[in-house]
């Protein structure tokens, strides 16, 4: 005891220098961490798609590195290999903020891909001085993070002005941002973009006129039903859009040898008559007649990947245009990028197999068979012993389902993308990654669905919003950076916009022989188009220049960067060049005895919706001459297709 008594002050010396040196390497530490957010974390919008896009190749999924699984809350804060990973309330103590902030930079997270950014960590210590909140619906065992379910959103008072739903959930919004949302585009800045977004082509002069003219206060709301009641040419734009997704074409791969069929009858008549979504969905799955040809898929020449077989195209392409799920890597082995696996993607495609499929991973046979079923099973199970027919039936009432909320997000998705130049979910086709206003993509979802699945509503809906009516922005992102939406981007017209305004302004559509619709049925009512769309024709070097895909596989998206052949063909091009040369000559043999002052103004009105400046009214007098001629007009068309006014939606 006295032997204590002596040593014991210099063990409590030597305690007191231990703690004091953990407190200073702890404090050291923290010293060296990104602060905190600082402000309420919101687990499913901030934190979830940090942990689904960053770490679950590793600790979800049965993977469990060093003993660490994300999977679940429960998961999370199970002591590991290394002990705690996380100590909720206690972040800089948190060996995951220490792996995932470089502390040690030998021993960083996540291994491959992109570090964090002191942004994402320090909304992790936010989350975890936060108490570790967690969904408790969510789990990343096997599906994908975001629930299937339908959601309801109860949407904010109306206020005067702000009555439209989507204007209701998004005024918090752009208070929260410091967004002008009172600064709504003149009418014809509206005007020009409703009539390309709806039917694809510009309004005339005598149309953008008789707009402007009308003092109606609901009237931008009345020209979006006009233009989406025109039957005809709303069918005739649309067309593009579904061809690319359901990779409808003409003309290519598979034709020749009958391992291809077109679609283009049924998709016509489906748009034309505005089939209800699920009803679309229903007709692709279960191969009605005319709609085969999806699901059938191409059968290529020669020895292909077994991932290519027409089973698993349909697997692939049915997920990934209507369900926003890529099982295109997890046809060859379990992906990489996401929680599907090898097993997923067999089983939907055994749903499209006339026989048991046999598995192959990366080509390599794996010995036993796919047991055909749908991706997600808390839906409903598919009859495993029943035929195909049968299949296909239970598919499609599992895809097209009132409690598969993922089929209209998706869609909702996709109309937002098209028509305000980015999605409320990037990229278009994950659509399990966050969206910036999960209430509005929720709501948009549920309001497809509460109108019967009718495309045009949906439509209708998002074009007379006040985001839609917002001045255009050109907005730049990198991988760090929160996308805040600020309006519309500016978006370049497509390459069936940009001809059919070409062909109507200057009479140079093709023959109605060249369409490519067959004969559409007395039932639809549609009549033959009143000029030839460029929908309808064949591509041609112009149009693939400006972006028309091969739709050999599913387009989603088109590119929106303005690419060195582009720019090539567009100023000296030799199509585009005889396009405008006939047009000049039908022009001039239309209007004989026009003045110079007259085809300038004449033709900014019809290709602009404006007058000359003064300025530009001097340089098209000196291209035209005293007397016009065909070389005159065709340099000043050629003037007018290049400026971004034309070639632009704003």
């Amino acid at each position: 005891m006295k032997l204590w008594n002596k040593i014991r002050p210099s063990v409590a010396g030597v305690l007191a220098m231990v703690a004091a040196l953990v407190l200073s390497v702890q404090g050291a530490v923290a010293d060296e961490l990104p602060p905190p957010a600082d402000h309420e974390i919101d687990f499913h919008r901030e934190v979830l798609p940090i942990l689904a896009n960053r770490c679950v190749t590793c600790h979800a999924s049965g993977r469990a590195e060093g003993s660490f699984s994300l999977e679940t809350r429960s998961d999370i804060l199970r002591e590991s290999d290394s002990g705690q990973t996380v100590i909720p309330g206690d972040s800089a103590n948190s060996m995951l903020i220490e792996l995932v902030a470089g502390v040690d930079p030998t021993w960083v997270m996540p291994k491959q891909g992109k570090l964090l950014s002191d942004q994402e960590v320090g909304i992790l210590r936010a989350w975890i001085d936060q108490g570790v909140a967690w969904d408790q619906d969510i789990s990343l065992r096997k599906l994908t993070m975001r629930s299937w379910k339908p959601k309801r959103v109860d949407l904010p008072e109306a206020r005067e002005g702000w009555e439209h739903p989507l204007d209701r959930l998004m005024i918090s919004y752009f208070a929260e941002h410091e967004i002008d949302a009172g600064r709504l585009v003149d009418d014809a800045t509206y005007a020009r973009r409703v009539y390309y977004d709806v039917i694809g082509l510009p309004p005339t002069v005598e149309q953008l006129t008789s707009f402007q003219a009308d003092t109606d206060p609901d009237k931008r709301a009345k020209l979006v039903r006009t233009l989406l009641d025109d039957d005809e040419a709303y069918a005739q734009h649309w067309l593009s859009f579904w061809n690319d997704l359901l990779r409808n074409d003409y003309a290519g791969t598979g034709f020749i040898d009958g391992g291809r069929k077109q679609i283009t009858a049924w998709l016509y008549k489906s748009l034309y008559d505005n089939q209800p979504l699920d009803g679309m969905v229903s007709d692709l799955v279960q191969a009605a007649p005319g709609a085969e040809g999806f699901v059938h898929g191409i059968v290529w020449r020669g020895a292909v990947n077994a991932s290519q077989r027409p089973p698993l195209q349909a697997a692939q392409n049915l997920s990934q245009v209507f369900l926003g799920v890529n099982l295109k890597c997890a046809s060859c082995h379990d992906s990489f990028v996401s929680q599907w696996k090898l097993e997923d993607a067999y089983a939907l495609a055994g749903v499209f197999s006339d026989k048991p499929l046999e598995m192959f991973e990366c080509d390599k046979s794996l010995g036993r068979y796919a047991e055909a079923q749908f991706l997600n099973t808390e839906l409903g199970k598919v009859s495993t012993d029943s035929d195909q027919t049968t299949r296909r039936r239970e598919v499609a009432q599992l895809m097209t389902s009132p409690n598969n909320a993922r089929l209209r997000r998706t869609i909702v998705n996709r109309f937002w993308g098209r028509f305000l130049g980015r999605g409320v979910i990037e990229p278009i086709d994950e659509i399990d990654n966050p969206a910036w206003h999960e209430d509005l993509l929720d709501y948009l979802a549920a309001d497809l669905q509460a109108h019967d699945d009718n495309l045009k509503h949906a439509i209708g809906r998002i074009l007379t919003s006040r985001a839609y009516q917002l001045p255009s922005v050109d907005t730049e992102l990198d991988d760090t950076k929160v996308f805040v939406f600020r309006g519309p981007q500016t978006r370049r017209l497509t390459a069936e916009q940009f001809l059919d305004s070409l062909w109507m302004h200057t009479g140079t559509a093709p023959g109605k022989a060249d369409a490519k619709l067959p004969a559409v049925g007395k039932e639809s009512q549609a009549e033959s188009p009143s000029f030839v769309r460029a929908a309808l024709v064949n591509n041609n070097p112009l149009m693939t220049t400006l972006g028309r895909p091969n739709r050999e596989q599913v387009v989603t998206t088109r590119p929106a960067d303005f690419a060195t052949l582009q720019a090539l063909d567009l100023t000296n091009g030799p199509e585009l060049n005889q396009l405008l040369t006939r047009g000049a000559k039908n022009l001039l043999a239309k209007y004989p005895d026009r003045n110079s002052s007259e085809w300038t103004a004449a033709l900014y009105q019809k290709f602009l919706g404006r007058g000359p400046s003064e300025a530009e009214q001097t340089i098209a007098l000196e291209i035209l001459g005293e007397k016009p001629e065909v070389e005159g007009v065709t340099d000043l068309l050629w003037c007018l297709v290049m400026l971004p006014e034309f070639q632009l939606i704003r």
